[in-house]
């Protein structure tokens, strides 16, 4: 059974996900089928619009912690090849299909994405911050939800489908049988328009999103150092074993009052 399954509508190139015994967790064989469907779906002049949706009860949960673990590669083996959705170098839209729960990772993905379209049952977590990782900054959350939401999310709580689409995160909200069918929808009313237009105006708008800036760029690597190792080790013990975890916290308990700062430009 492929990781990655294709169905080609036309223009529309339909991509799923498909460990639904995993919640489609992105282990290092899926990231990699996707990095490459992503590069085929590029450079094929037959297709225009693409839709990423995952099977089963789940878009998408985020890494494969039992895969990272047993490695000792978190976030995942390096890529033997580039992924342009990732990379951002992906000229055509992609709409996201979000069938089910969008954790981690997979709500990384969505946030990646032009359209939304998400099933009335869908969920969404940014899930690092309860893994002692910088939660929501890699994310573009501080960039581009309001600060109040963004901090929300950045600290682990969970959103449901409505209340995104309620902010303005996700575009339509349907049951979860219409997901793929209401994203076909939105694809074809990309194809009515003149091909120039639609991918300059999807290149601007997406140049017009806020960005983080080098200075927040160093400050969030460092503090990244700054957190406690040994929570993090915890985590993934914790996880492991299906306990919860025993956070300890900084090594010196006055590195609280010493968070690095932004350096001015």
């Amino acid at each position: 059974m492929a990781v990655v399954e294709t169905e080609r509508h036309g223009q529309v190139l339909v991509v799923r996900m498909n460990r639904p015994e995993r919640l489609n967790a992105l282990n290092h064989e899926m990231r990699l089928e996707l990095a490459r469907t992503w590069a085929a779906f590029r450079h094929d002049r037959e297709l225009e619009v693409a839709i990423l949706t995952g099977t089963g009860r789940a878009f998408c949960a985020g890494e494969d912690m039992k895969e990272t673990l047993a490695e000792n590669t978190p976030g995942g083996r390096k890529l033997e090849i580039e992924d342009p959705f990732r990379a951002g170098t992906l000229e055509k839209p992609v709409i996201a299909a979000v069938n089910g729960f969008a954790m981690g990772g997979g709500f990384m993905l969505v946030e990646r994405t032009d359209l939304r379209v998400a099933a009335t049952t869908a969920v969404f977590e940014v899930s690092e911050a309860k893994r002692w990782l910088l939660g929501g900054y890699d994310h573009g959350l501080i960039a581009n939800l309001a600060f109040p939401v963004a901090m929300e999310m950045a600290l682990g709580f969970r959103f449901t489908a409505e209340r995104f689409h309620q902010l303005g995160f996700v575009n339509r909200l349907v049951p979860p049988e219409q997901v793929v069918d209401s994203a076909l929808e939105m694809a074809n009313h990309l194809l009515t328009l003149p091909p120039a237009s639609r991918v300059n105006t999807v290149h601007m708008m997406r140049l017009m999103r806020p960005r983080p800036t080098p200075a927040q760029q160093d400050l969030a690597a460092a503090l990244h150092e700054h957190g406690a190792k040994s929570d993090l080790i915890e985590s993934r013990a914790a996880f492991a074993e299906k306990r919860a975890p025993n956070w300890k916290g900084w090594d010196d308990p006055e590195d609280r009052y010493r968070l690095p700062q932004l350096k001015q430009d």
